[in-house]
């Protein structure tokens, strides 16, 4: 065969001489006839792609959002497609609505992050309300020691009315103390919450002096919702006195159990429709009414999400505590046991309940606290675009560098008007 044409090149090293040769993709043909000139390339037809172009999606299946059309492992990006930044997580909890592993992976950062101040509050409150209540069960174990190895002198002295007086009055003594104590820890909680989200800590001195100005509010909250919660007992007590009067212990025990039935679901409505309160007084600073119409608002449409992840919480948080308690009230009724109501056998018993009550509370304490103050900010992100007015405080933060003590203010609800389509009620 003679050479072809100039313009077209001969075959490899290796080819036949009557082989064609290799396609190259320029649109003419390979073969020419010798002497001959090539024929003029046709226009490329513009409905064909060329070769080694990606085939078009099929008609009606283009492409979707951010991604092409379904390949065998499913849809895959399409070109010059880049994926959604992280979301921004300056502090203890990423800026966007919060899911149940957001809330505990918060609340256990939240621990982590200001152990002394967190740890070392719900260490004293816990102290404090806890030793009352270790006494007066220590009187009851003395009792019952003595009635181990004297039954007749136990029965017979004072010493079962010594138990019960100080069981009760340990009991009724912790409860004042817990009202006061835990009312201003868990402002003080709240407050050292509200710099974390931004990723700054409080001191215990420094979120002191910023929920001073809120305590008469927060007596208030508690005053006005433990009347709530205690207001059936004006209707349950007077029944139950009628039924004790009428010496049948079947009916007693029929309508004890039924009004318990019947006030358990009103319990669990109120704490869970007035859970977000605290946070409202604390870092709103609204007054207690109105924290309060303002918790019952924020829980309208997640009622049931929110009482899921209390209950859960507050179980899991008894759980851990028991844990501790458990062993030290074991080690407390042998050691009352043992010593047979000795004073040795009363302090030392009283000193180990302590202990237990102590380290019991200490870790449920911030553990309801961060739940709570992180469901109101999640509450807050999902019915008023929270969430933009936090993102756009933590990128000017980013760029300063440092967090400034102005980012308290951001939780003022006037705050929130200025994302777009929110309305802060």
């Amino acid at each position: 065969m003679s050479e072809g044409h100039g313009s077209t090149p001969g075959p490899p090293p290796g080819w036949a001489a009557e082989q064609p040769p290799p396609y190259r993709g320029d649109g003419a043909s390979p073969w020419v006839a010798p002497g001959s000139s090539p024929e003029p390339a046709a226009a490329p037809d513009p409905s064909v792609p060329p070769p080694g172009a990606p085939l078009p999606p099929p008609p009606g299946q283009g492409f979707h959002g951010r991604y092409g059309p379904p390949g065998p492992h499913g849809p895959g990006p399409h070109y010059g497609h880049h994926p959604p930044p992280p979301v921004l997580r300056p502090g203890i909890i990423p800026l966007r609505p919060l899911n149940l592993g957001d809330i505990l992976d918060g609340t256990v950062k939240l621990i982590r992050s200001n152990p002394r101040a967190l740890l070392g509050l719900s260490a004293i409150v816990a102290a404090v309300s806890a030793i009352p209540l270790a006494v007066g069960q220590s009187f009851t174990f003395s009792w019952l020691g003595g009635l181990v190895n004297d039954p007749e002198s136990a029965l017979t002295s004072e010493a079962p009315v010594n138990a019960v007086v100080g069981q009760y009055g340990g009991v009724l003594l912790s409860m004042i103390i817990q009202f006061v104590a835990v009312t201003l820890l868990t402002g003080v909680l709240t407050r050292i919450l509200g710099r974390a989200v931004f990723g700054g800590k409080l001191s215990a001195g420094e979120a002191w002096r910023l929920v001073r100005p809120r305590v008469g509010a927060l007596f208030g909250l508690v005053a006005l919702t433990g009347l709530i919660m205690l207001a059936p007992l004006v209707l349950i007590v007077p029944i139950l006195a009628l039924a004790a009067a009428n010496t049948d212990p079947v009916l007693y025990l029929g309508l004890t159990l039924l009004l318990l039935v019947l006030y358990i679901p009103y319990a669990l409505v109120f704490s869970v429709r007035f859970s977000l309160a605290p946070p409202a007084v604390v870092l709103e600073g609204r007054g207690a009414v109105d924290a309060m119409r303002r918790s019952w608002r924020l829980v309208t449409g997640g009622f049931w999400r929110l009482f899921g992840i209390i209950l859960l919480t507050t179980l899991l948080a008894g759980l851990i505590g028991s844990i501790f308690s458990t062993v030290f009230t074991f080690a407390a009724t042998a050691v009352a046991l043992i010593g047979a109501g000795s004073t040795g056998a009363v302090i030392a018993s009283t000193v180990l309940l302590a202990i237990g009550g102590t380290l019991s509370a200490m870790i449920t304490y911030p553990i309801q606290a961060g739940v709570n103050g992180l469901l109101y900010a999640d509450q807050r992100m999902r019915k008023e675009a929270f969430d933009l007015v936090l993102q756009t405080a933590a990128l000017e933060h980013q760029r300063q560098g440092w967090i400034h003590s102005s980012v308290d203010d951001l939780w003022l609800p006037e705050q929130a008007d200025q994302a777009p389509g929110s309305q802060t009620p």
